[in-house]
Order: C-alpha cells, then structure tokens, then sequence
C-alpha cells in the first residue's frame, strides 16, 4: 500500500496534490493544513472521503475507491496547546477512517494526523500522539493500522520512538529532512507509524510551494515488531 502525506502549507500547495498522485499512484493521500472547503472532490482515482470541518487549518483523507470500501469515519479533536486557544488554527487534529481492502481482503485503519505546533512543548505533542492511538484502536484493535502527516517534532525523536514502541507501533521516518523553508528549523517533522505492517518505508518527495516537503509511505501488511534506520541520505526503512 502507498500513501502520501503532505502538510500543504496554509493550502498554497493543493495544486500539487493531482500531479503527486499522477506521478505517484498512492493508494491514499493524507493532507494537513488544508482549506477543506476548496480541496478538490477527487485526486484521478483517489476520492476525498472524509476531512474536517471545523479547522481553519484542516485535514483530510482520500483514498482510491477502486480497492477501498469505506467501512467507519471519525474527526477528532485532540488536546490542546496555548497556540491551539489563542490562534484556534484547528480544533481538529485527527481524521480516521476504516476501509475495507478489497486487494488483500482484509480492512485497514489509515489516519492523518497534525500535531501541536513547536510552541507547544514535545510533552504535549506525545500525549496528542497517545490520544490518537487510542482512536485507532477503537477503530480496529486488531487492523493493521497506519497513521500519517506532520508531528511537529524534529528534536528528541528517541524519545517520540521509545513512546511510540510503549504504545504498540513503530516509528518510520525518511532519512532526509522534511522541512527545509528555513534552516535553523529543518528536520523530520513529517512522519509515519503504524501496527500490524511488517515494513514501512518512507521516501521524501522534492518540495513544491509548502514549507513541508510531501512524503511517500510504502507499507506491507505483516506481523511482528522493531525498528531500523538505514538506507540513503533521503530514505529510511523500518523493518519488523
């Protein structure tokens, strides 16, 4: 399964969203920072299934109708930080949905995620992270899940992937950086994790109009657990 995530940067990058899914023929697409009242209803194949409503700052999920049968969809609000009462960039920080995959016959739990921004402290951004674990499960304690988009935490990552592994997943990030408008903020914030998928692999894309690079996931349904980090300067791999 591919899949796409990019934080379109206050939706000045939408117009890359059906050239990236041309070139690129993910499976899904996962946006943050959208105004989902203009995205556009379909992507080629993929369809605009569920997106938030309320976000000044939004997110969405589409996915190729051809080899999804949408099953269970839920928008959730997550903890919030001091930037999320005063600014109110987004209420909503978490779309869900559950699919049936017709290709493997089984269903599958894929999620976009955006995390509190960098004025808020990594502490809460965990939490945010736990809280959408617990979604997923409810979801589908027992689908493979994965859960894309931006987290917002380029420092301390051993941290974010110890506490990832405590809650059952695995972490998957690209070796290159994934946001590199202005340099003393480059990093990974762009990320992926998942259970139930025996690898993950996740390339960045080349930059386009956001400050956020897009970021393709390719995931293969397995069992097991663990993670390592290896490959070239713009790629990661994690293997269970």
């Amino acid at each position: 399964m591919k899949l796409i995530s990019y934080n379109l940067h206050k939706h000045n990058a939408v117009t890359e969203l059906l050239p990236l899914a041309a070139v690129h023929a993910p499976d899904a697409v996962c946006v943050q920072e959208a105004d989902t009242r203009h995205l556009p209803p379909r992507l080629g194949d993929l369809e605009l299934v569920h997106a938030t409503s309320e976000n000044r700052l939004g997110l969405a999920v589409y996915l190729r109708t051809g080899r999804f049968d949408v099953r269970d969809l839920q928008v959730t609000a997550l903890e919030k930080s001091f930037h999320d009462r005063v600014m109110k960039p987004a209420s909503e920080r978490l779309v869900t949905v559950r699919a049936h995959d017709g290709k493997h016959d089984r269903d599958v739990v894929i999620a976009s995620f955006h995390a509190a921004p960098l004025t808020a402290t990594n502490a809460l951004r965990r939490q945010q992270i736990r809280t959408s674990f617990d979604v997923l499960g409810t979801m589908g304690a027992d689908v493979p899940s994965v859960m894309i988009g931006d987290f917002n935490y380029p420092l301390f990552q051993n941290r974010l992937r110890r506490h990832v592994d405590a809650c059952g997943f695995d972490l998957a990030r690209s070796a290159g950086a994934t946001y590199s408008r202005y340099g003393v903020l480059r990093g990974n914030y762009d990320l992926a994790v998942s259970r139930g998928f025996s690898r993950s692999q996740v390339d960045v894309l080349p930059q386009g109009r956001s400050d956020h690079l897009p970021i393709l996931v390719q995931a293969s349904v397995g069992h097991g657990r663990g993670s390592t980090d290896s490959g070239t300067a713009r790629r990661a791999v994690v293997t269970a």
